[in-house]
């Protein structure tokens, strides 16, 4: 699939890129999505990608040709990328009433949409206001690991939200994100906590059946468990996003290599700190965010692992610590550096912890071959 789109004030490379700039391997871009693609195929399950880390339709197209299905995070992306032709979308954050005015929107404009929510008086409401929408479908957020929000798979709730969303004509199915799969670490402990994940959905799913409920839909996912998972049984479809970047803390966790990062941050020297060895770059928190979520991680990767122009790896060169706009690289270990191997006026390039939070400092992603050409500038949104 052809990667060309919007070359509009594109660089020619990286060198001449104003800096700090977003980058995106066309190569490393490719080999995530086809990962997934291949760990998926053997499975009889739709795969409904997230676009919350993306906000980008040109990264979108590079995942699938065609109009969906997508999962979004804010009614933003859904407005977006309705906009961009996509027409099966699932707004994977629990709804409010006073945000289906903007769903119907979205329905009435041809969008298929589908919402979700945990709450009994949150059904109840949505029942009162958009029963018999064709155009909009509700699923039951469910709780199998404790990480976030949902109804346990055997609450009595479960049963009193799925009454009251299938006599109104709403009810399609249950979802869940097992986001304690981020805590993993390893393969077996991935595949473990997403045979939890897919255990609890389903008995969900079976407790609606049971009750003479409608469940067509059985949606799990998260990056982790989408690639690690052994057995897909009962389940319908498979959500995972960021895993078209990957990023650090998945490295962490060993879901990917550093090396397979797609995302970085391109950087410039801009001076030094001599006493303590350490470089100075014009990227600090704004152009790599806040994120330190390798702290807590065996390897502390500071707010980002170095690499050079090329995308290579620079030993264990970390940046250390981060201001708004200055970032300060060094050894991990704090020895200081040679200051001469990186006159001021280098470039270098910056994984990032959390590809999502990273990707939302930037209006743009270049889009790079192999020789470090600029092959197009994607542009991204941002907010809610």
């Amino acid at each position: 699939m052809a990667l060309k789109d919007d070359m509009t004030s594109a660089p020619q490379t990286l060198l001449q890129a104003p800096t700090p700039a977003l980058v995106l391997d066309e190569a490393r871009l490719t080999a995530n999505i086809r990962r997934m693609e291949g760990h998926l195929a053997p499975f009889d399950v739709t795969f409904r990608p997230h676009v919350k880390t993306a906000k980008s339709p040109d990264v979108l197209r590079a995942v699938f040709d065609g109009t969906g299905p997508i999962t979004v995070s804010t009614l933003m992306e859904a407005h977006r990328f309705a906009e961009a032709g996509f027409n099966d979308i699932l707004y994977a954050v629990g709804i409010v009433p006073s945000k289906l005015d903007a769903v119907r929107a979205l329905a009435d404009a041809g969008v298929r949409m589908q919402i979700i929510l945990d709450d009994a008086d949150v059904a109840r409401a949505v029942a009162d206001a958009i029963a018999g929408n064709s155009g909009i479908t509700v699923l039951i957020e469910v709780d199998c690991d404790g990480h976030r929000s949902g109804v346990v798979p055997e609450a009595d709730e479960l049963l009193v939200i799925g009454r009251t969303l299938a006599e109104a004509g709403l009810l399609g199915g249950v979802l869940t994100h097992a986001g304690e799969s981020y805590s993993c670490e390893g393969a077996d402990a991935i595949a473990a906590h997403a045979e939890i994940e897919r255990a609890g959905l389903v008995r969900a799913a079976e407790r609606l059946r049971a009750a003479r409920l409608p469940c067509p839909i059985v949606s799990m996912g998260s990056t982790p468990t989408a690639l690690f998972v052994r057995a897909l049984g009962g389940i319908t479809e498979v959500r995972a996003g960021v895993y078209i970047f990957q990023d650090l803390v998945m490295a962490g966790i060993g879901v990917c290599r550093p090396e397979e990062i797609a995302l970085s941050v391109l950087a410039t020297v801009i001076g030094y700190q001599k006493a303590q060895g350490r470089l100075v770059i014009d990227a600090g928190w704004m152009a790599m965010s806040r994120d330190r979520g390798t702290a807590a991680q065996r390897v502390d990767q500071g707010y980002g692992l170095v690499c050079d122009a090329g995308g290579t790896i620079i030993g264990d060169l970390i940046v250390t610590g981060a201001n708004q706009e200055h970032g300060l690289v060094g050894h991990r270990d704090g020895t200081p550096l040679d200051l001469s191997a990186y006159p001021i006026g280098t470039r270098l390039r910056v994984l990032p912890n959390h590809a999502c939070a990273t990707a939302a400092q930037h209006p743009a992603y270049l889009l790079t071959d192999t020789g470090g050409a600029v092959t197009a500038r994607w542009p991204r949104f941002s907010g809610w």
